[in-house]
């Protein structure tokens, strides 16, 4: 085919895509894939969306009758599947068939931090990126759009871009791609919110026939004016830095925590009135035990990372002490909680409310509790964890030890046990150490607990979720992040 009819061909095809996005294929079934194409389906009645993974026990959650026990917890989303699963919306293993049936194709499989080689500790793994690009170049058909979901380093789509048309011209094939950029901006406990009331959604790409297609999808549902259009660097580059803006003010008000609790001084009092300047506003701004989930720690190493590969060494080490200072923040409380035990916990009971790295959801990954627990352990502590959302067997493999089916405080070696009830976790315990905030735990017993517990018992609240009256009416010790009457404490 000469390079003028293929051109004409092509323009044709875009034409018509334009009109109409009818089959859309997500390479991907985890946290983003699998909300962000349910809400897509329930948006947009007229688009089949399929979503696939070569992980069968994860398409298999995905088909699953119970609702109650999908692979992603998000309030809203159990609904969005009971309305849209099989309607319009598929979860499968057959990548192929989807691939090669779809007009636009989000890839949002993971993208981990490197652990070897160039770059390792900081730097993506694009391994998984890479391996969808060969899929699509090798099973797509006619013209594809390629979207870009997962967080990716700059210039990714010019990799992916590479790989299509290099196994385009190796195998003599019709088929065209483009590839687009359109970030996620979610909040893990919000995010069927975030996805049907977004701020904004951001498409960048240098074709305007595809992003005009993808705009159009999102049109079903977001005002147009919500709609920003950049090019591919600028749109990868802004997930990066939006990420670790809010990184960043997690890190800071939780620096500021420390000096109210040294000072006398209250950080929640001290963010209400700072939270007021317009030019600051209210949102994360609550002291907590550093940040989790999966970007916040990846997006600003691999932003470390850029910094360094392009020279700029004071600004890579500026955006380094914000995820040294998190893991300073939770050093800083498992010490604060063996400090006031009498300086030692071996053999020591003690509750852990809270597993998961924020409430609303079940996802764990670099959720602060597991640095803090795992450094409780090596101190002998006897723990008993409990979190709504997230179940055992998720806690042996993040903390990559086993529970013990029984504990004898006496024993100097740390173990840990899955609490199914909040009484069973405090019956006995010494200490109780909030580390998530689910509202269950802001709704305690605390009578009850001051009576279960073995005095003199302390609460250690690093979420600002108790009322410190109700506790130490009952006899309870309490230490509360931020809290300056704390201060003559160890």
């Amino acid at each position: 085919m000469g390079k003028e009819k293929k051109r004409i061909k092509l323009n044709t095809i875009k034409q018509k895509m334009n009109a109409s996005i009818k089959n859309i294929c997500c390479i991907g079934a985890g946290y983003v894939g699998g909300p962000t194409m349910a809400v897509i389906a329930d948006k947009c009645l007229d688009i089949s969306v399929h979503v696939v993974d070569i992980n069968q026990k994860r398409i298999d959650a995905w088909n699953q009758s119970d609702l109650n026990n999908l692979p992603v917890y998000e309030p809203g989303l159990a609904e969005i599947i009971e309305r849209t699963r099989d309607r319009n919306l598929f979860f499968s293993t057959e990548v192929n068939s989807a691939i090669s049936n779809a007009d636009m194709i989000f890839i949002s499989v993971n993208t981990p931090t490197k652990t070897k080689g160039i770059g390792a500790g900081k730097a993506s793994d694009l391994r998984w990126v890479e391996a969808c690009a060969r899929q699509v170049a090798k099973e797509g058909r006619n013209h594809t759009i390629v979207v870009e979901k997962s967080t990716l380093p700059v210039r990714t789509a010019e990799t992916i871009k590479k790989i299509l048309s290099s196994a385009n011209q190796s195998s003599n094939k019709s088929s065209t791609f483009s590839v687009l950029s359109n970030p996620e901006f979610l909040a893990e406990g919000t995010a069927i919110n975030d996805l049907e009331n977004p701020d904004r959604v951001l498409i960048g790409g240098d074709d305007d026939s595809s992003i005009k297609a993808l705009a159009n999808v999102y049109e079903h549902w977001v005002s147009a004016e919500k709609i920003l259009k950049t090019n591919l660097w600028s749109s990868e580059l802004s997930k990066l830095t939006a990420n670790a803006f809010l990184a960043q003010r997690i890190t800071s008000i939780n620096s500021v925590a420390a000096i109210c609790e040294a000072t006398g001084a209250d950080v929640r009092e001290v963010s209400l009135a700072i939270g007021k300047d317009s030019r600051i506003g209210s949102k994360f701004l609550n002291a907590g035990p550093g940040f989790g989930g999966s970007c916040f720690k990846k997006d600003i190493l691999n932003l470390v990372y850029l910094c360094r590969y392009f020279g700029l060494e004071e600004v890579a080490r500026y955006w380094e002490m914000v995820v040294t200072l998190n893991t300073w923040q939770q050093k800083r409380i498992s010490q604060l909680t063996v400090n006031n035990l009498f300086g030692t916990i071996t053999g020591k009971k003690i509750a852990v409310l809270g597993f998961a790295f924020k409430a609303n959801t079940n996802d764990t990954r670099d959720s602060p509790a597991i640095q803090i627990i795992n450094e409780l352990l090596e101190e002998g502590a006897q723990l008993f964890i409990h979190d709504p959302k997230v179940n055992e067997g998720q806690i042996v493999q993040d903390l990559k030890r086993d529970s013990s089916k029984c504990l004898e405080l006496a024993n100097s070696n740390g173990g840990w046990v899955y609490a199914s009830t909040i009484d069973s976790a405090v019956e006995n315990a010494d200490g109780l150490l909030i580390l998530t905030e689910w509202p269950e735990y802001r709704e305690l017993d605390w009578e009850n607990i001051s009576n279960l517990m073995r005095p003199p018992a302390w609460v250690f609240d690093a979420r600002s979720v108790t009322n410190p009256s109700e506790i130490r009416k009952f006899g309870l010790n309490l230490w509360r992040i931020g809290d300056g009457s704390n201060q003559e404490l160890i």
